[in-house]
């Protein structure tokens, strides 16, 4: 037996408001799941693009500066 019938098995003698806590909890789980795959594309770009952020052009971004360029 797989772990999702495991599972399963245990929530068939739940009563419903519990039952609606595990649903609860497992929408927390996915959710954080989702944003650690975010946190990870994130940080995976951040790597990527470093050269091409960190220059002296965009340096008055960093410090939140606006320049007029003629």
């Amino acid at each position: 037996m797989g772990l999702a019938e495991l599972v399963q098995e245990q929530i068939k003698v739940l009563p419903e408001r519990q039952v609606k806590e595990v649903l609860d909890f497992i929408g927390y789980l996915k959710s954080r799941h989702e944003q650690n795959q975010w946190n990870d594309l994130m940080q995976a770009q951040e790597k990527s693009l470093a050269n091409v952020w960190d220059n002296a052009d965009d340096e008055v971004w960093n410090q939140g500066i606006t320049v007029n360029r003629i």
